[in-house]
This record gives C-alpha cells, structure tokens and sequence, in this order.
C-alpha cells in the first residue's frame, strides 16, 4: 500500500525568521511538503493560484495587503485550499473577520510546533481549528457584549426620542416617517435588545448609555 501524498504547505509572513523556522518545520515532517512563501499579502495573492496548496499558512499583519484580505481574494480561486492564520494578535474582531473570509484555522505563533502540524492536518481533513486561547478570547468577548451594539444609526435615533417619552406618532412626525415604519424600528430594537416593552428598552438604554442621559 503506497503511503498518501505529502500535504503541500505554503507560509505567507513578512518576517524572515518566521519564514524560515516554519519551512525548517516543515520539511522535518515527512507528511508535509514545502511549496512556497510569500514575504506580504500581495505577493501571496499573486504566488498561491500557481502551486495550489493544500494548506496556506497566513501571518495576519503584513505590509501591502493582510492575510485576511489576501484569504479573501484567495479562496474563490482556491476552494480546495485551506487557509490557516498565524499571529500573534488576538482580537475576537480579527477571528471573526478571518472567519467569514474562509479561514479554516486560527492559531497564535507562540504554539508549539506539535500544536502547528496537528493544526494543518486538521484543516487539511476538513476541519476547522480555532487555538485554545482563540476559543476563550470569543466566549469572553460573547459574554462581555454590550446590548445595543448592532444598533443602526436609525434605531439609535427612535431609543432617543423614545427615552424622551414621545409616543409613535410624535416620532413619526419628528423624523418624518410613517408610523408602521416607527412601529418596524421599534419592534427590532426591542428584539435587539432583548426586552418586552419601550420602558425596558429606555432604562436598558440609559444604564448603557446607548442614547443621553436625561
């Protein structure tokens, strides 16, 4: 039985050192093989489609374009490629965003590199990988969520004039609206927010200062 085909790895990061001590990881592993690096995310954007890896090794901050948005551009092309992010910033935000872009792993460079080669065979088979801390850092940042931070600006405006004590007429007359259109807003607010009725709304809104204090 003839043994299945290295995984084709390729390292996107502006720092050289970087660069090399991940290729001298690599090609210690005989189920890995080397394929390519790029030193910024144009330059990944531009070497990728021509080696097709099977995993991408993306550092987050690099000049010219981040490895985010070079993900973004990356993964229509490369739908079988999997895409693994390398950093040293942990920002729910950031993980987020990768996310959305097609990241199939998240993982901090202060990981071992045990930790790395069971991360790329992980995505490899089709998984998504998020490093421990990663995982922690966005149940907290869940947790920690301010009510009211999806908000539109106009829903915001409506919150005013509601902790103002207008009813839905005087609303639709202050912003030159109809009234179902008051009645939509009000109904997402109070669903935003999580709340029965306008007086929960108002007092949440004032103890978070989503509108100004009276």
């Amino acid at each position: 039985m003839s043994n299945p085909s290295p995984i084709r790895v390729f390292v996107a990061d502006d720092h050289p050192m970087i660069r090399a001590g991940l290729r001298a990881m690599i090609d210690a592993e005989e189920v890995f093989c080397f394929v390519g690096e790029a030193t910024h995310g144009e330059e990944a954007v531009q070497l990728i489609p021509a080696v097709a890896p099977d995993v991408a090794l993306m550092d987050l901050m690099m000049p010219r374009l981040d490895g985010i948005s070079a993900i973004a551009r990356l993964r229509p092309l490369l739908p079988a490629t999997r895409f693994v992010i390398l950093t040293s910033l942990l920002d729910p935000a950031e993980v987020r965003r990768a996310i959305d872009a097609g990241a199939s792993g998240y993982l901090m460079k202060n990981a071992s590199a045990h930790e790395l080669v069971n991360v790329i065979q992980a995505v490899h088979a089709g998984r998504r990988v998020l490093d421990a801390e990663v995982t922690d850092a966005l149940v907290g940042a869940q947790q920690q969520r301010t009510p009211g931070g999806d908000l539109t600006q106009r829903e915001r405006e409506l919150l005013a004039l509601m902790a103002e004590g207008l009813n839905n007429q005087e609303i639709g007359q202050r912003l030159a609206i109809a009234l179902p259109t008051v009645k939509f807003h009000i109904t997402n607010i109070l669903a935003k927010l999580q709340v029965e009725n306008r007086t929960e709304a108002v007092i949440l809104a004032l103890k978070h200062r989503l509108v100004p204090g009276r």
